[in-house]
């Protein structure tokens, strides 16, 4: 069981994976003065010396140096490597340190986690931080990321309270809204407004790049075609990791988005411009609604 005073310092933390998300923790908890020192691990060099001028970090270890020194443990790599993250962590975790991640899903890292560390889970709550932007790597991180953004946790029955709260305390010290919810729910949910409009914004950009008059095309877009496709700048791997991992949900959600894009087609085929407007009417209500909540 962790024994830091949530309201004050979480010690030694290590971030495992010092991108856009890793970086811009590193940056806030020292903002916050929150820490005594902060850990870096990853695979890209170029990361982890970016980091280290950056001051989102203050050493760079291995993750067996890392678990061994740390009183909280930050995943915030591609949620498929999770697992391994899991394996290598095991053999050295002490009762007094705790894990949390970033990851985009959550069933299979949670799945993850359990068969990996056994009882030790007890010792893992899972976040979700909802922060990013379309540029990934540590030299886009702000300090600021978190402020006013939601972060969901979705504890374990394993979880104690007091280490509940003591990860709530720690995305609340970077200016995180907490929410908790199942790990269902949040699979379900974020299929629906994050995975899959990544997963459009890719799709539109390889169809535009794969037609063969693709250098025109793309010389003549404008705001709506860049602001669309923002997000296809993300990290491809990590996208392909949040596709994968969260499939039944991503797929699901998928199958309804074509069930409307063939609806458009056909009213768009029969000039039913009456249908046509009816339906733009109904989701331009629904994002305009969006804007004062």
């Amino acid at each position: 069981m962790a024994i830091i005073n949530p309201s004050s310092n979480y010690g030694t933390v290590a971030i495992v994976g010092v991108g856009l998300i890793g970086a811009s923790l590193g940056l806030a908890l020292k903002k916050a003065g929150v820490v005594n020192k902060v850990l870096g691990v990853g695979r890209s060099a170029q990361n982890l010396d970016q980091a280290l001028k950056m001051g989102a970090i203050d050493a760079v270890v291995d993750l067996v140096e890392a678990v061994k020194q740390s009183d909280v443990i930050v995943l915030c790599m591609p949620v498929a490597q999770m697992r391994t993250a899991f394996e290598t962590i095991e053999p050295h975790l002490e009762p007094r340190t705790m894990i949390t991640d970033a990851g985009s899903t959550k069933g299979d890292v949670i799945l993850a986690a359990k068969e990996v560390l056994g009882k030790k889970a007890c010792q893992f709550v899972p976040a979700h931080p909802i922060a990013g932007g379309a540029q990934h790597g540590a030299s886009a991180a702000k300090a600021d990321l978190f402020e006013g953004k939601q972060t969901i946790l979705c504890p374990l029955q394993e979880n104690s309270s007091q280490d509940t709260d003591l990860i709530e305390g720690f995305w609340q010290s970077v200016g995180s809204v907490v929410k908790k919810i199942s790990c269902v729910q949040h699979d379900a949910i974020y299929a629906a407004v994050s995975h899959l409009p990544h997963l459009l914004s890719y799709a539109l950009m390889a169809s535009v790049v794969n037609s063969e008059d693709a250098d025109q095309k793309l010389s003549h877009v404008g705001a709506g075609f860049k602001d669309f496709t923002r997000i296809a700048a993300s990290s491809p791997e990590m996208w392909r990791d949040i596709c994968l991992g969260n499939r039944t949900a991503v797929l699901k959600e998928l199958d309804q988005y074509l069930l409307i894009v063939s609806h458009m087609r056909k009213l768009i085929a029969e000039n039913d411009g009456l249908g046509l407007e009816k339906l733009f009417n109904k989701a331009s209500k629904a994002r305009q609604d969006l804007d004062v909540l």
